[in-house]
Parts: structure tokens; sequence; C-alpha cells
């Protein structure tokens, strides 16, 4: 029997976010924006008043979510706002953001505070924002207010954020933060690195200069421990704890060892650990924290992908302005990098490169963020999910030129002038197209357990 749908793509190559699903021919059909349907290209019945036909250079994939997106509006606006991350989000191929708690005035750690940053995200997003909240030091007791809110869950720092406003949490609190959100159902996640041993270290870029000097002044064994630490809290509470930005492979068989006892831990990493290494470095608009390692770390992290340890890939985006980044100045330097737009095609060009192909991408980019935001409609490409797709010419290189990105400062990333393999050719938000002309995103709140 034949069935009319609103919209049929019909794909010669698709993943849908399973990696156990491989690359395939398949038929979507969209109705009133939700996947009503996907069956095998050659055998569809379908029609539609609208059909996307991709061409055979094209890969359909789930629209990505990214789950760890520094977006300062407001407050910081002159950093990044919603429109502008939105815009460079949608340009690569990411159709869901989940935005970091701090970096903004007021953070987000009441429920009067998330109001005021979904107010100014309302009718400037281009592609659909949920949100985390924060745990400082005394917020605990309001954390189920923030949940019935809807935030997709909860971050902390164990050492200092670089925000006043948003100081760490000691040994307890980070513990009895896990308790009160293994009772909400909710995830915590944890920036961790523990505080430099000393004020010097802290203060400077520690010892020698550059790039080298910033690396030597943060070792991974400041990662290291908090990571032990946070496994510990879990262990003790039951609760889940997510570890952020992960950049030490020395975390990683701790993080193996835990799960095999039980622990409630998942960890993700970012494309800059993935792509740069600290013998190429040669400027701050690479400095980060924790920081970009060696190349032998680098390939111990892509291991660690393969074989599960890690979960998921998502940008980090943290933007500033041109002067924030101190050009020849590890110590003042913004320690953040803006890499939204480019995430996928950086994570595809190493991934490709190591013989991993585009469904495995799409588990890390797109369904394990948004399985561990509980964004249960998002991520893949199954019946009812939203209609949410990104287009992608997997084997087309580019330039990185600043001057195509969106976000609001382009002249800060590291990867300048670097040939990638990826471009988006199309975003789809919803069933409809995603792009600068019209702010379509809808402001999301945490899917019922």
């Amino acid at each position: 029997m034949t069935r009319a749908v609103d919209l049929l793509i019909r794909a010669p190559r698709a993943v849908t976010g399973l990696a156990a699903e491989p690359e395939r021919p398949l038929a979507v059909a969209v109705t009133n924006s939700t996947i009503t349907a996907v069956e095998p290209l050659h055998a569809t019945t379908l029609t539609s008043r609208d059909t996307l036909e991709l061409s055979r250079d094209e890969v359909l994939m789930p629209g990505l979510v990214d789950s760890h997106v520094h977006i300062c509006e407001p407050g910081h606006t002159q950093w990044e706002g919603f429109a502008s991350a939105t815009r460079a989000a949608a340009a690569g191929g990411i159709t869901t953001l989940v935005d970091m708690p701090l970096d903004s005035v007021p953070v987000t750690v009441s429920v009067d505070a998330l109001r005021v940053k979904q107010r100014a995200a309302d009718g400037q997003a281009h592609v659909d924002v949920a949100f985390w909240a924060g745990v400082i030091p005394g917020s605990t007791p309001g954390l189920a207010a923030l949940a019935a809110a809807g935030v997709a869950g909860f971050k902390c720092f164990l050492a200092d954020s670089g925000s006043p406003d948003f100081p760490p949490v000691g040994p307890g609190e980070l513990t009895e933060a896990l308790r009160a959100t293994a009772r909400l159902g909710l995830p915590l996640l944890v920036h961790a690195e523990t505080p430099p041993p000393s004020a010097t270290a802290a203060a400077g870029p520690g010892p020698g200069p550059g790039y080298a000097g910033y690396l030597a002044a943060r070792p991974r064994e400041l990662e290291n421990r908090a990571v032990a630490q946070v496994i510990q809290a879990a262990r003790v509470t039951g609760g889940h704890a997510h570890i952020v930005h992960v950049s030490s492979s020395d975390a990683l068989p701790m993080i193996a060892a835990a799960r095999r006892e039980g622990v409630r831990i998942t960890a993700e990493t970012c494309p800059h650990y993935l792509t740069l290494t600290a013998e190429e470095i040669t400027d701050t608009t690479a400095k980060c924290s924790p920081p970009v390692r060696e190349a032998a770390n680098r390939e111990l992290l892509w291991a660690g992908l393969r074989d599960g340890r890690l979960d998921l890939v998502v940008s980090d985006h943290s933007p500033c302005t041109a002067a924030m980044k101190a050009p020849g100045d590890w110590d003042r330097a913004w320690g953040g990098i803006s890499s939204l737009q480019l995430a996928l095609p950086l994570v595809w060009t190493q991934a490709r490169a190591r013989g991993i192909g585009l469904a495995q991408v799409a588990a890390w980019m797109s369904a394990a963020p948004a399985r561990l935001a509980g964004l249960a409609a998002k991520g893949r490409i199954a019946p009812g999910c939203d209609a949410d797709f990104c287009v992608l010419a997997p084997e087309e290189p580019f330039t990185v030129d600043p001057a195509r990105l969106y976000h609001k400062h382009p002249a800060t990333t590291p990867y300048a002038g670097r040939t990638l393999h990826g471009v988006v050719r199309a975003t789809i938000l919803r069933g409809q197209p995603a792009g600068p002309a019209r702010p379509r995103g809808t402001l999301l709140r945490r899917s019922p357990a």
C-alpha cells in the first residue's frame, strides 16, 4: 500500500545514529516535523508532496547534538550570543545545543536565572536549545526546582572555573550534589581538574615559555586526581557522574575499572583533543583547559573512543573576543576554543584517517549526547524522532577560512588554513531547512525518564 507523507528523503547513503547499523540506502518519511517511517530505499512504497533526493556523494545523518556549548548571553554577549552560536551550529550540521550554566550573567544556578537565559534565547535560536544548570557551594537545595523547570542536568567544577560567580565545589559538596542528582535521576557533569599545587602554578604559565610552560603548569596528574575523586563520589552515592572534556588518556583505565564495578560514570572528549597535538601548538588560539596534550596521548584518546571508554564527542565551544586570546601571553590568554561550526569535519577528518566510519561518528556526536541530555526525540533517524538531519558530503575537502565561520569571533580559531574533509551541504530542523534567514529553534526540556 502506498502511504503519503509531508516529506520523503531518498538517501542512497544514510546512517541512523546507531553504530551497529551500517551506512545503507534509506527512505525517510517526515510528517508534521516528525520522522514517521524509515525504510530500505529500493523497497519503499512511500510517496510525498515534497521529495528530497540526495546524491551519491552525500550521506544523510541525524542532526548533531552538541551537549557542551558556552553561549555567553546575557551578560557577555560580546563574546558570543544565541544568534551567532546557533547560526554556526546550523552551518555545521548541529540541530540541538545544550548551553552551559556559566560565562553568562547571571550564572544558571536558580530557576530565576534559568528564566533570564531562556528569555534571552527565545526568538534568536536557529537550532533547538536545552540548558544545563550549575552546582556551586550552597546551591544543592535548589536542584530539585531546577529539575522541575526542565534542565537537562547539572554541571560543577572542582577547580577555579575562571568565573568568580561560579566557584568550585569541594569533595563533600561534590558528594552531596551527586546524592541529590541521583534522587532526581539526572547526571552531574564535572570539570575534572584539581587545583594546581601552589599559588605560583595557579597564577602563572609555569616553568618555561610558550605552550610548553602552559602545559607543564597543568600536568595530567591534576586531571587524573580529579577523575579518581569523581569516581569515588559516584561509587558511594550511586549518582551518574559525567566527566567533561577528557584530555588525559591516563583517566581511561580508571573509568573502565569503575564501570566494571557498576559505578555510573560516563565521559566525553572534544575535537581539539582528537585533532591538535602539543607538539604543533604555537599560538594562544589553541589554549584551553584542560590542555591539549602530546600526539601519543591523542592516539590513546582515539583508542578510548573505539573501545567505548569514552562515550561521546562534543565541542566545548568556549568563545571569547580576539583581544582575550592575548597573542603571545599564555598567562593572560582566555582558555577556550571555538569550534562549533567545525566540530563534525574536524572529527570526521581524523576518524576517516583511522578507518572509522560515519555510523560510529554519528553515534558519538548525535545519539550519545542526546542520551546524556535526556533528549529522547533527538540524535537518531528513527520513527518518532524529530526530523533533524545533517546532509554531509564526506569526501569533499575544504580549507578552513575564518571569514566563512558564523561564530562571533572567527579569528580566534586555531584551525585557520587547515584542510578538512566533510562539507555540510544542508541542515534540516524538524523537517525544514535550518539557516541564517529565520530563527526556528525551540527551547527544550529534558524528556521524562
